[in-house]
């Protein structure tokens, strides 16, 4: 685009250095407060924007793209994931569309390996104990979790991510298992440490802890059903955080609730912040505000990111983080 001060919109408040270099950079205006914009003010964005910068918590639907300006040709997502832009009706618009991939590789794999061992070491139960004031001292019969070391862990979906939780489960002490759209290549297995499962039935059945990290998908949503969850050891617990979406919310509380699942440490919810109020009574569940990835250093360099792929584009070129339509 041949206009080096683009309009961009960003839709909610970010760090404060990235805005900084929005501005040097581009005619940018953001959010005024730091809450999800609502239809309207999406719509009114994207008529006026030349570049629009979502996150997860707007969801840029067909119907909003019908309504963008012809200006609009770029999304730069400010979030690994896509699943709340429509890619496919952007590009019958022409408009690209990019993320933000790699840089919340670490910091949601080191939460991923927090939750497992906050479940299976009931570490929040603990913590319970010591703000109420309860504790009576030490006992061998209390409070006792399960060792980590020596158990099976069953990674679904196995990207950066789930590569990056491999690394560290093996470093506890865990057998690795996985389940994925593609086998990794026999060298990347090898240095892994890690068995692959065709069958996720099959896996899902015989692991200690199932870790979650794969997209929402429309071939992921509720990948993690009622039946699937039935196969699991009622030892086992599950820790999820890549998207609440790819699990049967409902189905996993009554199976919380009933002991058919040992435990739950979930990072992201089936229905974004609107928790189902049962998972909240549950001593044996452990629930996050999606902090996955919410480091300082990952969300500058998630900005990062965004600025890049705009002014790559303002330049006239492909932005490097461009999302195809293979990656979905």
């Amino acid at each position: 685009m041949p206009n080096k001060r683009l309009r961009v919109v960003v839709t909610r408040r970010l760090p404060e250095v990235v805005e900084a270099r929005l501005s040097e950079l581009f005619e940018t205006t953001f959010s005024a407060d730091d809450k999800p914009m609502t239809r309207d003010q999406l719509v009114a964005a994207v008529r006026s924007a030349d570049v629009l910068v979502p996150t997860i918590t707007d969801i840029i639907d067909a119907g909003v793209l019908a309504q963008a300006g012809e200006q609009l040709k770029l999304i730069a997502n400010f979030g690994a994931g896509v699943d709340n832009v429509d890619v496919a009706t952007a590009r019958q618009r022409g408009i690209h569309v990019s993320n933000t991939p790699g840089v919340l590789t670490d910091d949601t794999a080191d939460m991923t390996l927090a939750l497992i061992l906050a479940v299976t070491r009931r570490i929040p139960e603990g913590l319970a104990v010591m703000q109420k004031g309860n504790w009576d001292g030490w006992s061998p019969t209390a409070n006792l979790g399960r060792r980590v070391g020596g158990r099976r862990l069953g990674i679904l979906g196995m990207g950066r991510i789930g590569q990056a939780v491999a690394r560290r489960a093996a470093a506890f002490g865990m057998e690795v298992h996985y389940n994925n759209r593609r086998r990794l290549r026999p060298e990347v297995e090898e240095e892994l440490g890690v068995r692959y499962w065709e069958s996720l039935d099959q896996m899902v059945a015989r692991v200690d802890i199932l870790s979650i990290n794969c997209p929402h998908t429309p071939s992921t949503f509720h990948l993690i059903n009622a039946r699937r969850l039935n196969l699991m050891k009622p030892s086992a617990v599950i820790v999820n955080t890549s998207r609440g979406e790819v699990i049967d919310e409902n189905a996993l509380t009554r199976m919380l609730r009933s002991g058919a699942i040992a435990g739950a440490g979930l990072d992201v919810f089936e229905h974004g912040h609107k928790i189902n109020p049962r998972l909240r009574e549950l001593p044996n569940v452990v629930l996050l505000p999606h902090m996955g990835s919410a480091t300082v250093e990952g969300r500058i360099e998630m900005g990062e990111k965004v600025i890049i792929n705009i002014k790559t584009f303002a330049d006239g070129h492909r932005p490097p983080d461009l999302v195809v339509p293979s990656m979905l």
